[in-house]
């Protein structure tokens, strides 16, 4: 949850939209693995850094999640992966659920 809203909730009865479906589409085989082009957040192991590369929500959900600092080439550590999903982003630990983390493509990140 952020704020009072809830990001990427579905209300009762509808279908998985179909930017999660992409989502699932370009994941690649070795999901955990270093070899890993695009994965989404939600496949990645507890510690491991990697930097944001797509964000296949909706435009309010994009911009939301940009507004909270999950934009497009940040770097996320992911602290636990769990039924939330919790991530530190710019020093602060923020929270999705694995729904929304599915959402999330990123590519490993190699500091330099």
């Amino acid at each position: 949850m952020i704020g009072k809203e809830r990001v990427g909730a579905r209300g009762p009865g509808k279908h998985a939209p179909s930017h999660m479906k992409v989502a699932a589409q370009l994941a690649s085989p070795g999901l955990d693995g270093p070899d890993c082009a695009l994965c989404p957040l939600s496949h990645v192991k507890a510690g491991v850094e990697v930097r944001v590369k797509q964000l296949c929500a909706g435009p309010e959900v994009a911009t939301r999640l940009r507004e909270i600092g999950l934009g497009e080439e940040q770097i996320v550590k992911l602290v636990t992966g769990h039924a939330n999903i919790i991530c530190l982003v710019c020093n602060a630990r923020l929270a999705i659920s694995a729904q929304l983390a599915q959402l999330i493509l990123v590519e490993p990140f190699v500091p330099v």
